[in-house]
């Protein structure tokens, strides 16, 4: 297929799926942890606005959650169909890790979630908060065994290799491998930002469209607080994952920079601009800073950073695409801080929910966070090559024995059936997004708790009755 081979094949459609997935767990993990503040605000405030955001975006929550749950299994599978030799050299310790999610994460997430969606007049408004706190919970506790497996990969330690395979001797140190501290924060930081952005496209989209109701407002302010306070603590963290991958995947560094020798006694550049080219060896058409690169790296002015020369051709990345991965992932970062610099400035002046340029901005950023995410996770995946599991199992070796057809074929029918399915649950929840909050202000019989009608939370029937504004009395109908 197209001159790849099997194994070009297996790791494209890997790519392909994670890629497709890690959209899905990046919003749980953060709409989780907003519907926990917006009921607990609720709770403390009893402000109309709160309760009906809560259920707007528990209806969201339960149609992403949902895709997450089905696009995660087809990966699991994936390691046994596609990477048996991974699994049989690996599995004594990326198995467990994935099984504990299982049992930790998972089983906090089903057994809470029900109570959290359908819950909110047949149980105490105590027990309904606790069953949103379980949720958000098992999210972050997904995260952890996720990137504890995935960070093992990365740095791995903790182990003895026996007869050709991975047998765990530390799992503390398997689980709190050198990396793993960094690309947890980093990546639950990311899912907190692209949450924010989602929320805050939604609310400008309904802004610039003349809504402007208090739920709407509250949205667009919530957003913005979060871009303005976490944008720049991500800043922070990505500079302190970079030194912690310069000090254990050196020639990661050196490909991510597009950086190919160091000249004696020099400082290295930061080379804002280029076209690594991975045949000549050499950077084409390059803009550079002198010194940045080692004051950015080394955080001084003498030391260099590793140049991709001085590793084996064998086992440099491509520097060709996560040069550029990368440098897409910190741009959309450092706008991010510079929409919450600027909403700051606007929510002094009065302005932040009527500056029409401002809002065009948000609304096009909407799906800025889960771009980064993937651009970021393209470049700690592809940095990685040729190891699947840093310096001790090369991908190349961790493949299963399938023909190119083969993985040709299950390769299509993957994209055209993701394409079909997802394609179809993603419509929905812009349909619900377009739909907006409901508002009952005023309506002080609809409190919520045991006996109280309320807005049902029904994920997979909210938006059936159209997107305008008219219909929305018909929601609160049936409960």
């Amino acid at each position: 297929m197209f001159g790849l081979e099997a194994l070009d094949l297996a790791r494209i459609q890997f790519a392909f799926t994670v890629s497709f997935h890690i959209i899905f767990p990046a919003i749980t993990i953060g709409l989780a942890s907003y519907l926990m503040v917006l009921e607990g605000m609720w709770l403390k405030t009893r402000e109309d606005t709160y309760r009906d955001l809560y259920h707007f975006w528990s209806k969201i929550f339960a149609v992403n959650f949902g895709m997450g749950v089905v696009s995660g299994l087809v990966m699991a599978y994936q390691f046994g169909t596609n990477w048996s030799r991974f699994s049989d050299f690996a599995g004594a310790v990326t198995g467990p890790l994935l099984t504990y999610e299982v049992l930790t994460a998972f089983f906090l997430e089903a057994g809470f979630l029900g109570v959290m969606l359908f819950g909110w007049n047949r149980v105490g408004r105590g027990m309904h908060m606790f069953s949103t706190v379980m949720v958000a919970l098992g999210t972050l506790v997904s995260t952890f065994w996720i990137l504890a497996s995935n960070s093992w990969m990365q740095t791995p330690q903790g182990f003895e290799i026996i007869d050709g395979r991975v047998i765990p001797v530390d799992w503390l140190a398997v689980i709190f491998n050198p990396s793993f501290p960094y690309r947890l924060a980093h990546m639950a930081t990311a899912a907190f930002l692209a949450t924010a952005f989602f929320v805050g496209a939604s609310a400008a989209w309904h802004l610039l469209r003349g809504r402007n109701t208090p739920a709407i407002r509250r949205m667009l302010s919530m957003a913005m607080w979060m871009a303005l306070v976490v944008a720049p603590v991500q800043a922070f963290i990505g500079d302190a994952h970079g030194l912690n991958t310069l000090e254990y995947q050196p020639v990661k560094i050196a490909a991510i920079e597009g950086h190919w020798e160091n000249k004696p006694g020099e400082a290295s550049p930061l080379i804002l601009f280029g076209i690594p080219n991975m045949k000549t060896e050499t950077t084409d058409y390059k803009i550079e800073v002198p010194y940045l690169g080692s004051l950015i790296l080394t955080h001084s002015l003498d030391k260099q950073i590793p140049a991709m020369k001085d590793f084996p051709a064998a086992d440099r990345p491509n520097s060709t695409i996560v040069f550029f991965t990368f440098r897409i992932m910190v741009a959309l970062g450092m706008l991010m801080i510079f929409i919450g610099l600027w909403s700051l400035w606007l929510r002094k002046t009065g302005t932040l929910y009527e500056n029409r340029w401002f809002l065009r901005l948000v609304l096009w950023m909407g799906p800025s966070g889960l771009v980064a995410i993937l651009m970021g996770w393209f470049t700690t995946e592809i940095g990685r090559q040729p190891w699947v599991v840093y310096g001790l199992m090369r991908t190349a070796d961790a493949s299963s024995n399938h023909s190119v057809t083969q993985m040709s074929i299950t390769l299509v029918l993957f994209v055209l059936v993701y394409f079909a399915l997802f394609g179809v649950g993603l419509g929905y929840m812009m349909r619900l997004v377009r739909k907006g909050p409901i508002t009952h202000e005023g309506d002080t019989h609809n409190e919520g708790g045991p006996g109280q009608p309320r807005t049902p939370a029904r994920p997979l029937s909210a938006a059936h009755e159209g997107t305008d504004e008219g219909h929305s009395d018909s929601l609160t109908k049936g409960n």
